[in-house]
């Protein structure tokens, strides 16, 4: 079997086990630069990255290596972008609504409120329209995107003090990821666009009156519930937020046939090993928390109808007034109806059973 054919027709792991190094011989050594928005500290978030760059340079036999940087060594947490566009580095690796102040449609790449869970936002991607619309719109930033990662659905974060009803977000200053931040602005909120690494400061220091990161693993890393004690769930703003590799067109147009496979393959196998981690490391952490004192509650019924509510008002907006987002929108909601309407009939009625039982 050639090569090229192997490649094209073999999951990452068949490469791999294979041992192969497709066509390496004959190409100069490759050096990349990614920048991360991510801190070392998060080894299934950051390590998503690392996990890229290894098998990278594995199935090139050392023929490509990329050095994966972390927030702040080479830019900001929220530079990345544009370091990717100006050609600064070749790649970074972030969610792309960190980014919605250039565009809303940003956010659309990685999870907007009320949105697609993990597993809808992977078949959208892959099997719906999702990449070649995505990808139609970040080519406008000079940069080609690569599913990199999903935390799958999000805790809904830490607070100083209890929730009781949607009156309680006026005037609560809380740290919430990107397009988020609007909505919990129209119901009163203060919403912060603060990076990973310093959310813990601010909570502490009092600057901010709740966070949320993603979920018990990193949380519990992080030690936000030493400083507040009430534990929100469900992360309506983050039901399965993709996080992406940004590869700058230039350099990867650059790139031979193989490498292009390669970046393929790995950035794929990087996708499915971070839910991977967070579904088998949340449950234990998630224990060890409560344990400590963490305080789990729901969101109040009626904060959830608002958010909602107030989330459909914001996409009808943002519809009249900005075609990228008109236009990708209305796919991803389409797509989104049909499957709530098949896993309404799968997925949840199993998961509903289960939860019940005495396992």
């Amino acid at each position: 079997m050639e090569r090229r054919s192997l490649l094209k027709n073999a999951g990452l792991a068949g490469v791999l086990a294979a041992g192969i190094a497709p066509a390496v011989h004959a190409q100069a050594t490759i050096r990349w630069r990614l920048a991360s928005s991510f801190p070392k500290s998060l080894d299934t978030i950051y390590g998503a990255a690392e996990v890229f760059s290894q098998n990278v340079k594995a199935m090139t036999g050392g023929k490509f290596e990329i050095s994966v940087h972390a927030a702040g060594e080479l830019m900001p947490a929220f530079g990345v972008v544009d370091g990717v566009q100006q050609g600064s580095v070749e790649a970074c690796h972030t969610v792309p609504y960190y980014f919605f102040g250039k565009d809303e449609t940003f956010a659309i790449g990685a999870a907007i409120p009320f949105g697609l869970n993990s597993r809808q936002m992977s078949a959208w991607m892959f099997e719906g329209n999702g990449l070649k619309l995505m990808r139609e719109f970040y080519a406008k930033y000079n940069m080609i995107n690569f599913p990199g990662g999903n935390t799958g659905s999000q805790m809904g974060g830490w607070f100083r003090k209890e929730l009781k009803s949607v009156a309680d977000v006026k005037g609560l200053k809380f740290r919430i990821g990107g397009f988020a931040g609007r909505i919990i602005e129209r119901m009163g909120g203060v919403p912060q666009n603060i990076p990973g690494g310093e959310i813990y400061p601010a909570l502490e220091k009092g600057t901010i009156d709740a966070a949320e990161w993603v979920g018990p693993y990193d949380d519990q890393k992080l030690g936000f519930h030493k400083v507040a004690p009430f534990y929100y769930y469900p992360g309506w703003w983050e039901g399965g937020p993709e996080v992406d590799f940004f590869i700058n067109q230039k350099a990867y147009d650059a790139l031979p046939a193989e490498y292009k496979a390669i970046i393929a393959n790995a950035s794929g196998y990087a996708h499915v090993d971070m839910q991977a981690k967070y579904d088998a490391r949340n449950p234990v952490a998630l224990k060890q928390l409560v344990g400590s004192g963490a305080k789990l509650r729901p969101f109040p019924n009626d904060l959830m109808t608002e958010a909602f509510k107030i989330s459909q008002q914001v996409y009808d907006e943002l519809s009249a007034k900005n075609e990228s987002w008109k236009k990708i929108y209305a796919d991803y909601a389409k797509f989104r109806a049909d499957q709530n309407l098949w896993f309404r009939f799968t997925e949840a009625t199993f998961d509903r059973f289960m939860q019940a039982q005495k396992l």
